[in-house]
């Protein structure tokens, strides 16, 4: 696992249940280190990370130039309650989320918000990961 992750994160990318060509949602990516380690583990397959903030997209984009070029990897900004795939984008097959408050209970309206998206942007057999398990928690995906 990539030394740019703390234990706690290389523990939560390592659980992800990949599979050469998943593609993979991280809403709240930050400065995008979980997004960055997950399309090198994939090695096929795309990352999309996502984050209101512009100076973490920012960041993120500044540090995965590779990643960026090669295709595998992308990063958008906007808010996981206003979430929609864009022109061209494919379903996604795993989504993890690491300190969303919308999505860990700190702000349940947000996050039925949050999760209304993810239905509408995921595939039928998606898994949603995050936070607070062994080392990850999956919540149910509802369907429209």
């Amino acid at each position: 696992m990539p030394s740019d992750l703390s234990p706690r994160l290389a523990a939560v990318v390592e659980a992800l249940p990949l599979r050469p060509g998943s593609r993979v949602l991280e809403i709240g990516c930050g400065p995008g280190a979980a997004a960055r380690a997950i399309a090198r583990r994939l090695r096929t397959g795309h990352v999309l990370g996502i984050d209101r903030s512009a100076a973490a997209i920012d960041q993120a984009r500044a540090a995965a130039a590779d990643l960026l070029a090669a295709g595998r990897l992308r990063f958008r900004r906007i808010a996981a309650e206003d979430f929609v795939l864009e022109d061209g984008d494919q379903a996604f097959d795993v989504v993890l989320a690491v300190r969303v408050g919308a999505l860990d209970g700190r702000h349940p309206e947000a996050g039925a918000r949050v999760l209304r998206r993810l239905g509408a942007a995921t595939t039928p057999a998606a898994r949603l990961f995050v936070d607070g398990g062994t080392p990850l928690r999956e919540l149910p995906i509802p369907r429209p």
